[in-house]
């Protein structure tokens, strides 16, 4: 990732001893190797600095963790609970420090994303126009999902999120190799200018504004061999389970002229056909859920067919069977974590309601079909 900058001042930032950075406009925290970059949090990072300047790590980070986004409803997590996340992290599992951090449906989302619709049809986005990128950036990373999948194809993936607590998540839960993550609002400006090869922001910019601003940021970040893709953008015309500030096809239209568009579904089903999924004008999309998008320079307007690449965890990875599937009185069956998701998922599940997988596998031709259709899953170590 490229030097930081200040983002109220625009200025170089520089290293100040092991915890902060600094600058014309004043001192940045840095926990656990993260900059927290955010603006309009002046109390918080004040308190912070002074937890790092008097040696005490444990309660910068405990200030950094609660914090969230301006979207929020939830319930701000217990200290207590978050004080256990910290000191007994390399013991506890994903869901352990998900519930801790009182993430609610927002952890449900996460731990079970590897099999989600919406992310296999990002994933069917980024295979279908990939090239021989050896960088990648992504806005609104979240806990990392896709920067994994980015890593374990040898990819230099780093990203950015505006929750501390989800890129300290992706740091010690998901990624399995270091990575540069920094903590911003992209709706301010931006404390960096990375170049990348691939830029990505996925199931996020309904809640970004401006939009023309950070598209054009995207761009930046492709540069002039590069490409970007925006996957899972909410249609206002069909709200389904929209939040943010979703977006109508005309706007998109404008927003990026240039882009290769599909319905987010027919990605999804692309990648369980294995075949190449098919683009469609953006007027012949009103009605869709969801667009996703690709564009750039850089860009292989023509989507390949879906056959391995980033929809299929590597040869050889230990897969175990979904975690939906529950024991149930007639066998294994899908147990949803909530109503709400079963909602949004289950009719365009890619898995079926009773599963064929064996509890265990290992990624491969044998067991393609079952991964594709992600009755097997690939999950971080520790999940």
């Amino acid at each position: 990732m490229s030097a930081l900058l200040c983002p109220v001042s625009g200025a170089p930032l520089r290293q100040e001893g092991p915890h902060a950075l600094a600058g014309p406009a004043g001192r940045w925290p840095v926990v656990d190797g993260i900059p927290y970059l955010r603006v309009g949090r002046e109390a918080l990072v004040r308190d912070t600095l002074a937890a790092l300047d008097r040696g005490d790590t444990e309660s910068a980070l405990l200030l950094l963790l609660a914090d969230q986004d301006d979207w929020w409803t939830g319930p701000a997590p217990d200290e207590a609970d978050l004080r256990r996340l910290v000191r007994e992290r390399s013991r506890l599992t994903l869901r352990d420090a998900l519930t801790l951090l009182a993430f609610g449906r927002v952890g449900d989302y996460f731990v079970h994303r590897w099999s989600d619709p919406t992310y296999l049809a990002g994933l069917a986005l980024l295979e279908a126009h990939r090239g021989e990128e050896r960088t990648a950036f992504e806005l609104a990373c979240g806990i990392g999902h896709y920067l994994r999948e980015l890593q374990l194809r040898g990819l230099e993936a780093g990203g950015a999120d505006v929750v501390f607590a989800k890129l300290w998540i992706a740091r010690h839960w998901v990624l399995p190799r270091p990575a540069a993550l920094v903590c911003f609002d992209a709706g301010a400006p931006w404390p960096v200018r990375p170049r990348a090869d691939l830029a990505l922001c996925h199931d996020a910019l309904y809640f970004l504004e401006p939009k023309p601003e950070i598209v054009e940021r995207l761009r930046e970040i492709a540069g002039e061999t590069g490409w970007f893709a925006v996957g899972h953008v909410h249609n206002r015309e069909n709200p389904g389970f929209s939040a943010g500030a979703a977006m109508t096809a005309a706007e998109v239209a404008v927003l990026l002229p240039d882009a290769v568009a599909y319905d987010d579904a027919e990605l999804t089903r692309a990648l369980v056909e294995a075949r190449a999924p098919r683009p469609r004008p953006l007027g012949e999309l009103r009605a869709v859920e969801a667009f996703a998008l690709a564009a750039g320079p850089g860009l292989k307007r023509e989507p390949r067919a879906l056959t391995g690449g980033l929809i299929l965890p590597p040869d050889g990875a230990p897969l175990v069977r979904n975690p939906l599937y529950r024991d149930g009185p007639r066998g294994p069956e899908i147990a949803w974590p909530s109503e709400r998701y079963k909602a949004e998922y289950a009719a365009s599940a890619t898995y079926p309601p009773r599963p064929q997988a064996p509890a265990r596998a290992v990624a491969g031709p044998a067991v393609e079909a079952l991964a594709r259709r992600r009755e097997l899953v690939a999950l971080p170590e520790r999940w």
